[in-house]
């Protein structure tokens, strides 16, 4: 509890509020997320008090159940009405017994007083004047007096009828006085009196005065911190200071919260303020925990009040939110409309990403095949100039020979030196000059293509590769697929070259291909072996 007073001084001394609601709105907000937790322990209060009366009627102590009856029924009286009447009648049973006056008008006047707060004005008047004031203790006279004024304003609050309104509170004020004169000054009973009186003589400058003098000066019990917080709203709200009527009767608020008061008008007043400020959500929602309270207390007059509010409120909520739909319905218009609009462009990117992307291709595949020219053609001049140079040098090394027999046979003839001429031309070899001519082929063949007989080889399984003898480069058949490679692929050309018949170089090309793994496609392997 220490803490809690604490609580609720510090706030009254904080003086930013004129600025910013949010912070002691988001104090509210916390209060009421541990709602349940201050009724657990009010709960746990209300136990500790039942186990007391229990004791007490096992001894039959009957002062004791009166007083325990009657801490039983302050814990209910602001929190549920008919718990509250209970104990209420059970402790005025107890005084009846006891035949103690006292006490029974003690009990009557707390009758009053929770009849007062359930609604029922007319049975809480009949309970009071049942009452006859002068026989009560001082104190007991000045509760008397202020709950009888309490009930005449709030009588005047409910009916709010000019013909009988000026009566109630010309009442009201009447008892209100005898209570002042009945109390001491610089109490708390005095000044929450004496700022109520000011308050409902429509004073509303003296009543602000008169309310922060006591909050500011007094150490306030929780109910009192309630009402005095509550009652700077309701002035400050009828000064038409909005944002400082939000803020009391947010503080107001917390503490009713906190002290699980559930007979309260300080969650209705505010959110009727913040209704008039437009916070239509928070304002919804606690007017809706307010008709909760006067449910759960059962104080019909509050919920009669709160009803006259509350439809305005939702009907306000409702239309807020139905604005908000009809906003998010065309946004949502709005954001088909450019989906749409992006989708036709992401068309459009896309159509010309296809057709950038074919012609891209196009111009890979150009380039490949331009690539693949420009190394046949680099792979024709290597081989035209390797060729060239071997057969330039061959062909003149022939000149040279046939002029030197042409020469020397000449002479020999006209020496008539005829024996000598037939053994000067048997000297000359015609099979090892074509062997000679086959192995300087042979040479600049695999000079261009290094890897030929590798590559040859692979084309086949491994029991039909070609076996090169000791001293040969090429033989016959890798020769004729040498020549293939070379461009010269007629068999007429191979046949002259290589001194074989047109049938014999097709039955070799014929038993070479049939051991190939490449049989469909043997010669485009051929072709696709590598120069240097």
């Amino acid at each position: 509890m220490r803490s809690l007073l604490v609580f609720f001084f510090f706030i009254s001394n904080f003086t930013l509020f004129a600025n910013d609601i949010n912070p002691v709105l988001d104090s509210l907000e916390k209060a009421l997320q541990n709602k349940q937790i201050y009724v657990k322990q009010k709960y746990a209060r209300i136990n500790e008090l039942k186990k007391g009366i229990h004791k007490s009627t096992l001894s039959k102590d009957n002062y004791s159940l009166f007083n325990q009856n009657m801490s039983l029924f302050e814990e209910y009286k602001s929190f549920k009405y008919d718990s509250a009447y209970y104990y209420l009648e059970v402790a005025k049973s107890k005084a009846i017994t006891l035949k103690d006056p006292q006490l029974l008008a003690k009990a009557r006047i707390k009758e009053g007083f929770v009849l007062l707060s359930s609604g029922l004005f007319k049975e809480a008047i009949d309970t009071l004047n049942s009452i006859e004031p002068s026989k009560l203790i001082l104190k007991s006279q000045y509760e008397y007096y202020a709950i009888k004024a309490r009930a005449y304003y709030d009588l005047a609050d409910y009916t709010r009828d000019q013909r009988y309104n000026i009566n109630y509170i010309q009442k009201g004020n009447e008892y209100l006085e005898k209570a002042l004169s009945l109390i001491e000054k610089n109490t708390n009973e005095y000044w929450a009196t004496e700022s109520l009186k000011r308050l409902k003589q429509q004073d509303f400058k003296g009543a602000e005065k008169a309310f922060s003098y006591w909050i500011n000066n007094f150490k306030l019990p929780v109910e009192y911190y309630g009402i005095a917080t509550s009652s700077l709203g309701y002035i400050y709200s009828e000064k038409g200071e909005t944002k400082k009527a939000v803020y009391y009767l947010t503080l107001a608020a917390i503490a009713d919260v906190k002290n699980a008061t559930k007979e309260t008008v300080a969650l209705r007043n505010l959110a009727n303020e913040l209704f008039k400020m437009g916070y239509l959500e928070r304002a919804n929602k606690y007017i809706n925990l307010a008709m909760d309270d006067a449910t759960f207390y059962d104080a019909r007059h509050r919920k009669i009040e709160i009803s006259s509010i509350l439809p305005i409120i939702e009907k306000a909520q409702l239309n807020k939110v139905n604005e908000k739909n009809d906003m998010l319905e065309k946004i949502v218009i709005l954001l088909t409309v450019l989906a749409l609009i992006i989708i036709l462009f992401l068309v459009v990117i896309f159509k010309q990403l296809k057709e950038k992307n074919a012609a891209k291709k196009v111009m890979a595949t150009s380039f490949e095949k331009l690539q693949e020219m420009n190394f046949s053609l680099s792979e024709a001049n290597s081989i035209k100039e390797e060729y060239i140079t071997y057969f330039i040098k061959a062909t003149s090394d022939l000149i040279n020979k046939i002029d030197h027999i042409q020469k020397s046979t000449i002479q020999k003839i006209i020496s008539k030196k005829t024996d000598e001429v037939i053994s000067s031309l048997k000297k000359y070899d015609v099979k090892k000059e074509r062997e000679t001519l086959f192995h300087q082929f042979d040479m600049i063949f695999l000079k261009l293509f290094p890897t030929f007989i590798t590559d040859f080889n692979a084309l086949f399984p491994p029991d039909h590769k070609s076996i090169i003898k000791k001293g040969e480069l090429l033989n016959t058949e890798l020769r004729i697929f040498a020549l293939h490679r070379l461009g010269i692929q007629d068999s007429n050309q191979i046949a002259d070259f290589l001194e074989l018949s047109v049938s014999t170089i097709y039955t070799y090309k014929t038993r070479i291909k049939s051991k190939s793994d490449f049989k469909e496609v043997f010669e485009e392997k051929i072709m696709a072996i590598k120069t240097i």
